[in-house]
């Protein structure tokens, strides 16, 4: 098993150069429910004639195997791609999922030789970043930011003749992203690190959240202003310092936040430092937002939460309520004998120290009962002893003993 472990990843290298898996355990009820999902990427992917093959394995069967891949939770997606395994962290549906398997199966910088290609490009991302110029220092760390955020966003390079027209540049080499109709130039003196922004920048001004997407906006460091509503919202707000969102229902942030929010409601996470900002005021128009974010800014808003000891106890023991009550939900038969099996064991252990106590104190007083009797009766005869005849010949009258005594000798 070590040997194939050792193997294994060679081998499919060899029999694909491109191989996107599933690792499942067979108990996992994420696993079931991605289930039918995954067989129709895989029948979409072979039908296209992609040269990606798309498999799944049971991660309980060759635990060895998962764990040489860093599996560490189920269902867990990886697209191996020569040495390198790419994780899939986004949203569980077939046509995401596809379009992960075709962005990092392909070249990491993808070439714009022409105008056309450049509006073709345009029309089919939302969000994509380009690099403008020749060979330089700052090319090389643009390659190295998408080799580490390709499972996020594209890539590309072009020469200058081919970005249109409205693109001004005050000097060259470049970087650009493209987004929400317009367009930023990466600044190494106000922006720092290019990895960095680029995981800042990678997402839309306003978006439709999820559990996964607020998981991405983690590592971003922004304040996210969500409306948490019932119905679409279309309206969109444009800012680099705020990720605006609006999310279908209020079950997922009640559990983040281990709150009961109504809708419609507006939230303002700190992704840094997890605490949030719930509405000071009734929002009657975009003044009142924009007042309420101002107000968060400035620090009149009392925020809640954080990370500090008592929020992660009360995290903890949140976590283990909520765990408790899905898995009585889901199957209580397993719920029963996941808890009532330690229970009872628990219960047989106490019972059976608190009897053996209750017989050890029997057994010492009983003991220490028959002690004194047989004292008590060494002392009577010995006194008989010393009140045998006198020499005199005189009576002496004979000591009565106890009655308890005599009860004794007559038995």
């Amino acid at each position: 098993d070590v040997a194939l472990c050792k193997g294994f990843h060679t081998l499919l290298m060899v029999i694909f150069f491109f191989f996107f898996n599933k690792f499942y355990a067979p108990w996992c009820g994420h696993c079931k429910k991605l289930e039918p999902i995954w067989n129709e990427v895989g029948l979409e992917m072979k039908s296209i004639g992609s040269p990606v093959k798309v498999g799944k394995m049971d991660a309980t069967s060759y635990s060895s195997i998962a764990s040489e891949f860093g599996v560490r939770g189920y269902p867990t997606i990886k697209l191996l791609k020569g040495d390198l395994a790419y994780n899939y962290r986004g949203p569980r549906t077939k046509d995401d999922i596809i379009e992960f398997a075709h962005r990092v199966s392909g070249a990491l910088i993808r070439p714009l030789p022409s105008q056309q290609m450049f509006e073709h490009v345009q029309k089919r991302h939302h969000v994509f970043f380009v690099y403008i110029g020749g060979e330089s220092p700052l090319k090389e760390k643009y390659i190295d930011a998408a080799s580490e955020l390709i499972v996020y966003t594209y890539f590309f390079s072009a020469s200058e003749e081919v970005v249109p027209e409205y693109v001004k540049l005050k000097e060259m080499p470049a970087v650009l992203v493209f987004k929400d109709d317009t367009y930023f130039v990466y600044d190494e003196y106000e922006d720092g690190d290019l990895s960095s922004w680029i995981n800042r920048e990678r997402f839309q001004s306003y978006l439709t959240m999820d559990g996964f997407l607020l998981y991405e906006l983690g590592d971003t460091g922004k304040l996210v202003a969500i409306a948490v509503i019932d119905e679409k919202n279309t309206s969109v707000e444009h800012t680099r310092d705020l990720q605006f969102g609006h999310m279908d229902g209020n079950d997922y942030i009640n559990t983040l936040l281990m709150d009961d929010l109504t809708i419609p409601t507006v939230v303002v996470l700190n992704t840094s430092n997890q605490q949030y900002f719930l509405l000071d005021r009734q929002i009657k128009n975009a003044e009142d937002m924009v007042q309420f974010i101002n107000n968060i800014l400035d620090g009149t808003v009392e925020a809640q939460g954080g990370d500090s000891i008592l929020q992660r106890l009360k995290r903890i023991v949140f976590d283990a309520k909520s765990t408790i009550v899905s898995i009585f939900k889901s199957s209580p038969l397993m719920g029963c004998f996941l808890f009532g099996l330690p229970l009872g064991v628990i219960s047989i252990m106490c019972y059976g120290i608190y009897t053996a106590d209750t017989d050890g104190g029997y057994i010492e007083e009983r003991y220490e009962v028959s002690k004194s009797e047989i004292e008590s009766q060494e002392q009577i005869e010995e006194s008989k002893e010393q009140q045998g005849p006198s020499s005199g010949g005189s009576l002496v009258p004979t000591v009565q003993e106890p009655k308890d005594v005599l009860e004794k000798k007559k038995d």
